[in-house]
């Protein structure tokens, strides 16, 4: 489940066009992680146009309640 999310605009992006949106994860807690991000076009390569993030928690929606990290996204995010 996202809990907060934000994106911040730098450059106005046109259509029709190309966009490269690099995503990454950091700071991997018991039951959050974050997700931030990078969009540029391709036919402008390292000029950010917009970045962004979210704060992420692993939920058991039956029980509505945050659960640890599996191991296994443990070790993508490591």
């Amino acid at each position: 489940m996202i809990a907060n999310a934000f994106c911040n605009f730098y450059e106005q992006l046109a259509y029709p066009g190309d966009v490269r949106v690099k995503m990454y994860t950091s700071d991997s807690g018991r039951t959050t992680f974050e997700t931030w991000g990078t969009m540029e076009t391709v036919d402008r390569p390292g000029v950010i146009y917009a970045a962004g993030g979210a704060t992420t928690i692993w939920v058991d929606f039956p029980k509505q309640k945050a659960i640890d990290l599996p191991q296994w996204m443990r070790a993508i995010m490591s």
